[in-house]
């Protein structure tokens, strides 16, 4: 995989990275696109870290971007990532800085996204799509999360109702904007 970006990102790999599968890169042709669902960087990197797997590992996407437009890379591309069920062996997640339905994610009074995406985090995505394009000659689809993880839970607050466990990156994500600057085709279920 080419290793030139059209920015510099902030290597800043988990501790459990090496205990990840590793994949050929030939097999990566999905990215989907996550929202932290948290109020920073800080607190995406302290969820990044949680052990919650046998394996010694836990869940994060592979980049990370901040609202300034700041690049992170949790995990590199050829490691197994795990950011969304059934997907994970096929694609890249790219998670961008956002409260999304913070602190109650399934509380039935929080199920609306608010906050805007920032303009530079949307032109980092861009570059940092255009760049995985040019590395990963497979990529081919993008998704939301929201799109392949449909899975409905009971409310925290009202368990005789059912909320949608994943709603990123949410209908403030400027999808039209993003699929404009891409080659890459919307994958949906």
């Amino acid at each position: 995989m080419r290793t030139d970006l059209p920015f510099t990102p902030v290597i800043d790999l988990l501790p459990y990275e090496a205990k990840l599968d590793i994949r050929p890169l030939e097999q990566i042709d999905l990215v989907v696109i996550h929202c932290t669902e948290l109020p920073d960087m800080a607190m995406a990197r302290e969820y990044g870290e949680r052990i919650l797997h046998a394996s010694g590992t836990g869940n994060s996407g592979h980049y990370y971007i901040d609202r300034d437009g700041t690049v992170h890379v949790y995990v590199r591309p050829q490691h197994v990532a795990h950011h969304v069920r059934g997907y994970n062996p096929r694609s890249i997640g790219i998670e961008l800085v956002n409260t999304g339905r913070y602190p109650d994610w399934l509380a039935v009074g929080r199920q609306s996204m608010e906050e805007p995406y920032a303009e530079a985090q949307i032109e980092a995505l861009s570059a940092l799509l255009a760049h995985l394009r040019q590395a990963l000659p497979a990529l081919r689809y993008i998704a939301g999360h929201e799109d392949l993880d449909t899975t409905r839970e009971p409310a925290s607050d009202d368990p005789g109702v059912l909320v949608p466990r994943k709603m990123d990156p949410g209908p403030l994500f400027p999808w039209d904007a993003v699929l404009r600057t891409t080659p890459l085709e919307r994958l949906l279920p």
